[in-house]
């Protein structure tokens, strides 16, 4: 049996190279994967899979999220690794467990020698691995400086306890996955009908002060220049998890969509939801405007995942593989 283990996974890889779904037979399970295998800086790897247990299987683990595991190497050194959560259910007579994750790529990853591999447990008794062949893009950025005025000067710098309490507060919400919260796994789509970029995810950005001094940053969203007061609507079916004023990003909206991943709309002139409201994909959130730090009226678009900044292009496929060929 061990044998023949083998031998099906290494079958296995070897599909991989070839196209983005492959199968795994055992005598106890059928394992179906799908992924994304270029790794492009500022984008995300997803990884989906599909299993069979027969209905005299072991017992399996009741705790999904510690099923399987993304663990991201670059040569022998683990960079990321993330828990698999389900969206699945049962089937028939038999277990049917449909498991997903994502893992954010960052936008200064660099060419090198990376791997990804799954490691998983369906059974008390029972723990495999197998290794995701993947292929390395590379990504251009923008650079660009941004002259700020007095009052957009003293938002950048403003190192007071409300902006730092606000900062903080943000990011506990974006570092919390919550694995039973699987509201969409349909392709997003733009929060505006409008196709006027004035800057992209991943812009290398110069501050230049009012007086004098300079700082620098990454961007993590894309801008669309809109009149304020266009409208703004929700990427995807979410939950509203903050709806508040802020220092730096103004009147600003965060949607969760999946364990982890999460919208965010900022300097807004109008908020039509507050926080706990469900929302559907195309619903009005929201009016643009230029609250906060910004040098005009524009909305400001984000994805984060786990975290990290992802381009938000990313998730307007089929980044779940939901879709059938």
């Amino acid at each position: 049996m061990k044998k023949l283990l083998i031998a099906l996974l290494a079958f296995m890889q070897i599909c991989f190279c070839f196209a983005k779904s492959a199968v795994f037979q055992s005598e106890n399970y059928s394992l179906n994967v799908e992924y994304n295998e270029k790794l492009i800086p500022g984008d995300a790897v997803f990884v989906r899979m599909s299993i069979t247990l027969p209905k005299n299987h072991k017992k399996a683990k009741n705790d999904t999220e510690k099923r399987a595991a993304l663990i991201f190497y670059q040569d022998k050194k683990q960079i990321d690794k993330v828990n698999f959560y389900s969206v699945g259910k049962k089937k028939n007579n038999q277990t049917y467990s449909d498991l997903l994750c994502g893992l954010p790529l960052s936008p200064w990853l660099e060419n090198g020698n990376y791997s990804l591999k799954v490691v998983f447990s369906f059974s008390e008794d029972e723990t495999n691995e197998f290794t995701l062949p993947v292929i390395f893009e590379n990504r251009k950025f923008n650079s660009e400086t941004i002259q700020l005025n007095e009052s957009n000067t003293a938002i950048k710098t403003d190192n007071s306890p409300e902006r730092t309490a606000q900062i903080n507060k943000l990011n506990d919400i974006l570092f919390t996955t919550m694995p039973q919260d699987v509201f969409t796994l349909k392709k997003f789509i733009c929060p505006t009908t409008s196709t006027r970029y004035t800057a992209w995810y991943g812009d290398r950005r110069v501050y230049a002060y009012s007086n004098g001094k300079s700082s620098t940053s990454l961007h993590y969203g894309n801008d669309y220049g809109i009149p304020e007061g266009s409208e703004v609507r929700a990427c995807a079916d979410g939950k509203v998890v903050m709806a508040e004023n802020r220092i730096s990003t103004g009147w600003s909206i965060v949607v969760e969509h999946l364990p982890g991943l999460y919208s965010l709309y900022y300097h807004l002139s109008e908020m039509l939801v507050k926080e706990g409201d469900m929302v559907k994909q195309g619903d009005l959130i929201a009016k643009s405007g230029s609250t906060g730090l910004a040098t005009g009226p524009h909305l400001h678009w984000e994805m984060r995942l786990n975290g990290s900044a992802v381009r938000p292009e990313f998730f307007m496929k089929d980044f779940a593989f939901e879709e059938e060929d």
